[in-house]
């Protein structure tokens, strides 16, 4: 997919891997200048990669959920270049093993606080962080990443859950409250999409089973690929989206379009 993203400046959390690491490369192939994110210091990698492909790119490597430290990268970030045009909210974390996964009346405060700290917690710090410079200059646009998980609940994820559902009605408030002052915010839900974590679930013979039955509720029959994402953010990026502001774009296969059982 092409897009004009020159001379933009966009920051993407948790840029180390998978999505976010996607979403950077793409954003970085259209033109953009991008700061990359994460915890991990993988978010280097993602950095010199896009500058070994001709672009420009910066790491940094920062916990969302700490406020004082994410107002520290987007101050550095504007001063070095000026301004974050666009925000792709992408860093997130839950609880990746399916047997340390317990019902909410067995919930640990544990997983509940570190979840929230980053899936919602850091969301708001980056969008009060980085929208605050867009309404100065009446330009932005601030994509969030929820999940299908937000909008019908799965399972054993409580937190994760909570937390996707808060992501978009944090999107459509940031929607309301700064779109008249030039800036868009919209969110994209991906369903089941292939990561290093949940390829093996998907490919490994002996999780086919678990595999069936997840895509058995896929129309279209197939896990997402990162780069449907990636495609997702560019064109809400893009000044062909000039007019889309406080949706929530799905891209799941058409997983939630009639949420169908057998039974």
């Amino acid at each position: 997919m092409k897009v004009d993203l020159r001379d933009r400046v966009a920051l993407v959390t948790g840029a180390g891997q998978n999505i976010g690491k996607a979403i950077a490369l793409a954003f970085a192939d259209n033109g953009a200048w991008l700061a990359v994110n994460d915890v991990n210091p993988n978010c280097e990698d993602t950095a010199q990669e896009i500058r070994r492909r001709g672009g420009t790119a910066k790491s940094y490597l920062v916990d969302i959920g700490d406020p004082k430290a994410v107002n520290e990268m987007v101050g550095k970030i504007e001063n070095e270049w000026g301004k974050i045009d666009i925000l792709v909210n992408n860093a997130a974390v839950y609880v990746a093993k399916l047997e340390e996964r317990y019902p909410v009346h067995a919930f640990l405060d544990s997983d509940w606080e570190r979840i929230l700290r980053v899936d919602l917690n850091g969301v708001f710090y980056c969008s009060r962080a980085v929208s605050a410079g867009m309404v100065r200059r009446h330009k932005g646009v601030i994509i969030n990443l929820s999940s299908v998980a937000g909008l019908v609940p799965l399972r054993l994820q409580v937190a994760y859950d909570v937390a996707k559902a808060a992501v978009v009605n944090l999107t459509k408030c940031q929607a309301v409250e700064i779109g008249a002052c030039g800036v868009r915010v919209n969110a994209i839900a991906p369903g089941s999409t292939l990561t290093d974590g949940t390829r093996q679930a998907f490919y490994n013979p002996a999780a086919k089973k678990f595999a069936d039955s997840l895509l058995s509720h896929v129309p279209l029959g197939r896990p997402g690929e990162a780069a449907d994402i990636a495609n997702a953010a560019l064109y809400l990026a893009s000044d062909e989206a000039g007019y889309v502001t406080g949706h929530v774009l799905v891209v799941d296969g058409g997983w939630t379009a009639g949420f169908v059982r057998d039974w």
